[in-house]
């Protein structure tokens, strides 16, 4: 019956969403649709079309669909396919449940190399059984979070009733009493390089904290010249971060209205 249930929210995802904006019927769908899919149930689908056909990942059903038919961000699939070649070492900052980490694996080939950050223990968890039921080998999941210095930083989960993928997880600064926070340990890029492969490509999206991360990379970006696909979380960190990667005489593109595209002119 399960099994049942989770083809059922997998296939027909998209015209639920549908059901539940409609006033008082949503309502009842959304708390059905919890009681029958509780969040920590999960089921392996598999890729049906795009650059990631054919790759599989345990997900939660209600979240299965975009996956299935292969649509995440496709100006990011689009960007990796463009820039990605075999031998590349790709870093992947907020790797997630690993869409364009094992996406990348692919593109990049047996030899090269895909380093995917991901700082909840959880997803990390996750993570490597998606890396590992799709048999990559030329995947290294780094259980921490990207950040200006290395150390230790609070990390807010994201709450999985809202996001059960908890794709929301974020550095705080300054937590509140209230505020259920885990103790992480975060790196540089800069510090990470000097004992692992420089990156050839880096694509970032670690909920606001994206000035943090490129504060602490200025010498691989200065040096090592990775092309960066980033998602930017505020119009503050676009104010701050298009100047710093123009400064560093990168290109700047954007691909939608808050992810861009930095190439080095050189």
């Amino acid at each position: 019956m399960n099994a049942l249930l989770d083809k059922l929210f997998i296939r027909y995802s998209s015209k639920l969403s549908v059901v539940r904006r409609v006033p008082v019927l949503g309502r009842v769908a959304h708390r059905l649709s919890h009681r029958l899919l509780p969040p920590d149930r999960c089921a392996w689908v598999r890729v049906r079309k795009g650059a990631a056909k054919g790759l599989c990942f345990k997900l939660y059903p209600r979240i299965a669909e975009m996956i299935r038919e292969g649509r995440p961000e496709p100006s990011l699939q689009e960007a990796l396919t463009g820039h990605l070649r075999p031998d590349m070492v790709f870093y992947d900052l907020g790797a997630n449940l690993g869409f364009f980490s094992l996406l990348a694996a692919r593109l990049v080939g047996p030899k090269g190399t895909v380093v995917s950050f991901e700082a909840d223990p959880e997803v990390a968890q996750r993570l490597q059984g998606n890396v590992e039921k799709n048999g990559f080998m030329n995947v290294q999941l780094v259980q921490k979070a990207a950040w200006s210095t290395s150390g230790i930083v609070a990390f807010s989960r994201s709450d999985q009733s809202t996001s059960p993928d908890r794709a929301w997880g974020r550095i705080v600064k300054s937590p509140v009493s209230t505020q259920p926070v885990l103790k992480i340990s975060c790196t540089s890029l800069d510090d990470f390089v000097q004992t692992h492969p420089r990156p050839d490509f880096i694509k970032c999206d670690v909920e606001g904290a994206e000035v943090e991360v490129f504060r602490g990379a200025m010498k691989v970006l200065s040096t090592y010249r990775p092309v960066v696909e980033c998602e930017i979380h505020s119009h503050k960190n676009k104010e701050l971060l298009e100047p710093m990667f123009r400064a560093l005489n990168y290109d700047i593109r954007w691909l939608v209205v808050n992810h861009f595209i930095a190439v080095p002119r050189d």
